[in-house]
């Protein structure tokens, strides 16, 4: 009997996280270019975005996180639900701009009319497309993790004869609760094409 309750709450925990998992969940498209082990050049096409400032030692803790969140849970002037996406991009504040956190609109949705969010603190934008160097890490986002890929990446980037062009961004697949090792993190930055 005890061994039937285990199994039961395992696969009933089991469930529960797959239907909160990033598979769940519609991503941003895009098209890799080339692979090179954890390394990838993608583009990335135009991609809609429901945005607000944060701050990013805080990661969503300075009510970002929620006021985007309430966004989709139809807290916006057409009181319409929008499906939750992947990744949650995330812009580190720089000297010269403040950190910005991102939820992708559902491509069906960005097809038709967005609905306008109700809080004055979201706003749509458009995040444009183009090509991007990106490397897959896990574990928790800290800002020496950060710097770290940040510092790997733009080695690889050298190394392939590529430009940057401009700071990099932070994308986040998985829910807080997921742990460390099982997250997939991104590390993006933008590319100068032809030159």
């Amino acid at each position: 009997m005890y061994l039937g309750i285990a199994v039961f709450i395992v696969a009933l925990a089991f469930v529960g996280w797959k239907l909160t998992a990033r598979g769940a969940y519609e991503s941003a498209e895009y098209t890799v270019l080339k692979s090179d082990g954890a390394f990838e050049l993608r583009e990335y096409p135009d991609l809609m975005m429901a945005t607000t400032n944060m701050k990013f030692q805080n990661q969503g803790g300075d009510g970002s996180f929620g006021r985007l969140f309430q966004y989709i849970s139809g807290s916006n002037e057409e009181k319409q639900k929008v499906a939750m996406t992947t990744p949650v991009f995330m812009e580190p504040e720089t000297q010269d701009s403040q950190g910005q956190m991102g939820f992708v609109i559902p491509k069906k949705v960005a097809s038709g009319n967005i609905p306008q969010p109700a809080n004055g603190k979201v706003e749509l934008t458009k995040r444009l497309g183009g090509q991007f160097a990106v490397i897959r890490f896990s574990g928790r986002l800290n800002p020496e993790i950060i710097e770290q890929q940040q510092s790997k990446l733009r080695g690889w980037i050298d190394g392939q004869d590529l430009a940057a062009d401009g700071e990099a961004e932070v994308a986040g697949y998985d829910p807080p609760w997921t742990p460390g090792p099982l997250r997939r993190n991104e590390l993006l930055i933008r590319l100068k094409i032809g030159e």
